[in-house]
């Protein structure tokens, strides 16, 4: 397939799902659980993609420096440090574990 056909058609794609989001009656939207889900879902795809990013290295599940910078992150979130400061510090630790060959 042509580079330029897939990236026409991810374009279109794109606005049609943009357009299906506004077309939804905004009565729907207020509807409690609607609202709740909507609270929640980012927290939760955040923490899929951290997790997936994490602990896996194409299909298989790995235990290396990139649990230890998040473990130091998350030390860092729960002393409620600034965030530049937990980016800090997993980059840090992970640099670290690496260095000693873990």
């Amino acid at each position: 397939m042509n580079v330029w056909i897939a990236i026409g058609v991810t374009a279109v794609a794109c606005y049609a799902v943009k357009l299906a989001g506004l077309l939804v009656p905004a009565g729907a939207l207020e509807r409690p659980l609607v609202r709740r889900l909507a609270a929640l879902l980012p927290v939760a795809l955040l923490a899929a993609l951290t997790a997936q990013q994490t602990f896996a290295d194409g299909h298989a599940l790995v235990l290396d420096a990139r649990a230890a910078g998040l473990a130091a992150a998350a030390v860092a979130v729960v002393l409620r440090a600034p965030f530049l400061l937990v980016v800090a510090a997993a980059v840090a630790v992970t640099a670290g574990v690496r260095a000693l060959g873990g």
